[in-house]
């Protein structure tokens, strides 16, 4: 055994190293001071996509002026809506910006879940 002292990140570690006589063998090496950090948790899965639905004759669509992140669904389907009213929230650079109905109608469809990424100019509402 061959004891080394070896520094990751700043933190020093006192490594034993097996040295192991058959060809093409590597050495293990074992750690005996403080072990590393744990690995941080993996992120949350994204929420699936929904299949986006196209406007139909006397409908339009409110699309993504940038990528961002879903956070809320502040309209419902079926909703009667005004120029100007919140219809979702995404949130983009972390700012949460309010996208808004461009005019008056009812909410026919929403294309996005809260806690789902959208790309730019990505369909998130058919108002018809």
């Amino acid at each position: 055994m061959k004891k080394f002292n070896i520094t990751v990140n700043g933190t020093a570690y006192e490594v034993e190293v097996e040295e192991v006589k058959a060809a093409g063998a590597a050495a293990a090496p074992r750690a005996a001071a403080p072990a590393p950090k744990a690995a941080p948790a993996p992120a949350a899965a994204p929420a699936p996509k929904k299949a986006a639905v196209a406007a139909g004759a006397g409908e339009h669509s409110i699309d993504a002026p940038m990528p961002g992140k879903i956070v809320k669904l502040v309209a419902s389907e079926g909703q009667s809506v005004k120029a100007g009213d919140c219809l979702l929230i995404l949130e983009a650079m972390k700012m949460q910006n309010e996208i808004a109905a461009d005019a008056d109608g009812v909410v026919k469809k929403f294309n996005v879940d809260a806690g789902q990424s959208v790309k730019a100019h990505e369909s998130l509402v058919i108002l018809g």
